[in-house]
């Protein structure tokens, strides 16, 4: 029996169920390796507390960073548009545009996004214009679990359903008066139902398109105080091979952010080695109320450069780890 089902009608909004914290998520990155400049977009429907959450963060080749975070308010899910993001779908799991018109703050130290209430107060704010046209090249990944006991990419409390794929991106972006036109790659994905920021205690997320069939999605995730899991896909030659065991291997500064990380990966076809460099990084959080108490998430957003064997690509490292009492408890690799 198929662990997860997909439907053409999966690529569109869903009716939401009566959770409070029900969200349905929109996310795509780029990168054009030639130019050295692309990032990531996502937009969240939290239509039963009113609003959608906003993020833009897009890494320029002198080492800024052109970034938005947003709560717009919204009264439907019945489509992903709020804030100047919206997604359009032209061809059911395979085609889509996503969009983006509006404000972004022009960060020049990331240090300014550690804590945002004093850092982004004066940053220089300019108008931008991004145009992703993305294109599937890989098989969809994920789906709706068939069974109520199948575990999912990130886990059932935070997204139950999921799915993903790795993309061709052509189009633009604009900030300020900076312009590209762009040939990049990425990787899209799509998530609804309930989603519970505290269902996770640390996880290590990468992914990078190398623009010739090759590519990865590969994440260790710890749900809680059972072992960690070793989840994701190399693709080689356009197929998926599922991950059978992966290490993550990182170094970190003495603030402890990670600066680089080496990753073993056991698929049916052998053993693999990756690997990363991080090379710009957004360092942000995630703050809110549980049950009366304030839950605080590290959340690494890092444009890196991926090595695997002779390809090299620019890509997305992606860590977090939530805070307990102050401490960081976290997977130690």
């Amino acid at each position: 029996m198929a662990q997860f089902q997909l439907d053409p009608q999966d690529e569109f909004p869903h009716a939401p169920h009566g959770a409070s914290n029900f969200n349905e998520s929109v996310y795509a990155n780029a990168f054009d390796s030639r130019q050295r400049v692309g990032g990531w977009m996502r937009l969240g429907n939290r239509i039963n507390e009113g609003h959608a959450e906003l993020a833009v963060c897009l890494y320029l080749p002198d080492g800024r960073i052109a970034c938005q975070f947003k709560r717009p308010r919204i009264s439907s899910n019945e489509r992903f548009d709020a804030g100047g993001l919206s997604v359009e779908v032209h061809e059911p799991l395979e085609h889509l545009e996503m969009r983006f018109d509006g404000e972004v703050m022009l960060v020049t130290d990331p240090e300014q996004l550690r804590e945002p209430e004093a850092g982004l107060k004066n940053l220089q704010r300019v108008s931008a214009h991004v145009r992703w046209d993305m294109h599937g090249v890989s098989p969809l990944h994920g789906g709706r679990p068939t069974r109520d006991d199948q575990q999912t990419m990130y886990g059932r409390d935070f997204s139950l359903n999921h799915f993903n794929q790795h993309t061709r991106v052509t189009g633009e972006m604009r900030i300020g008066d900076r312009h590209w036109t762009l040939d990049a790659h990425g990787w899209r994905d799509h998530s609804w139902g309930p989603r519970n920021w505290d269902s996770i205690a640390s996880y290590r997320l990468f992914m990078a398109n190398f623009g010739d069939g090759h590519g990865l999605m590969l994440l260790r995730i710890a749900n809680g105080p059972e072992p960690s899991r070793r989840v994701g896909v190399l693709m080689i030659d356009h197929e998926y091979h599922e991950v059978i065991d992966l290490d993550v291997t990182s170094k970190w500064n003495q603030r402890r952010d990670p600066v680089s990380a080496t990753i073993a990966v056991r698929t049916a076809r052998g053993r693999e080695e990756i690997d990363v460099e991080m090379i710009t990084t957004a360092p942000l959080r995630n703050r809110r109320q549980v049950e009366g108490r304030e839950l605080s998430i590290r959340v690494f957003e890092m444009a890196s450069r991926f090595t695997w064997g002779a390809r090299t690509t620019y890509g997305m490292s992606e860590y977090i780890e939530r805070m307990d009492a102050g401490r960081l408890p976290g997977i130690a690799v």
